[in-house]
């Protein structure tokens, strides 16, 4: 969703997989995405990628971390990173702090929203970083660092097309059969909602006075 949200902007983008060395060229910006393992398991994709955050919170490159994401910005901010006290997997709402109200991409946006999410961990707010969104099982939900550097433990990215291929794939099965029924891939539409997290993110860090 988040592709067609930047396509629909003529931002020019390419996709990596994670695994082996990052390709290494000048970025504009950084959208970091999820996955099944730990920030904290020791594989070399991870770690490449930890250091290409690191690089791009050296430049104040504007980075967007989702789920996973979220979490490597959160540990490359110097943030502990662990195991959530519940699993929070399935639609559930998100309600915004005090902060968010001013915030360029969440302020427009009521609270509670509903998102999908999909995590067993969570982590600390990164020191010096903006607190800006929570839900029932997980504290942490957003943040923002600096102008353009957000992470988001949720996902607004997901179509119902991915909710029906996560449930059935074999390393979120253990997940899924702690659920007391399967997902509604279609219980809510948040297609609008990754539009505007995209949209206002570019404004936010590349046109902070555009007044979008």
């Amino acid at each position: 969703m988040f592709g067609d949200a930047l396509t629909r902007r003529d931002v020019s983008f390419f996709y990596q997989d994670l695994g082996g060395k990052v390709c290494a060229k000048n970025y504009s910006a950084i959208v970091i995405m999820g996955g099944p393992m730990s920030v904290n398991d020791p594989l070399p994709g991870l770690a490449e990628e930890l250091k290409l955050i690191e690089r791009a919170l050296h430049d104040a490159t504007p980075a967007l971390g989702i789920c996973l994401g979220s979490q490597l910005i959160a540990k490359a901010l110097g943030a502990r990173v662990y195991r959530n006290a519940e699993l929070e997997i399935g639609w559930a709402p998100v309600s915004f702090t005090p902060a968010a109200q001013a915030d360029a991409i969440f302020g427009p946006m009521k609270s509670p929203t509903q998102f999908f999410h999909w995590h067993g961990e969570t982590f600390d707010l990164p020191k010096g970083a903006e607190w800006l969104a929570y839900s029932h099982k997980t504290r942490h939900q957003a943040f923002r660092y600096g102008r353009g550097v957000y992470g988001l433990q949720f996902h607004p990215e997901v179509t119902p097309e991915m909710i029906v291929d996560w449930q059935r794939q074999p390393c979120n099965c253990g997940d899924v059969a702690t659920l007391p029924a399967p997902i509604d891939p279609h219980a809510f539409d948040q297609r609008a909602h990754a539009f505007q997290i995209i949209d206002r993110w570019l404004d936010s860090a590349f046109f902070p006075n555009s007044g979008s």
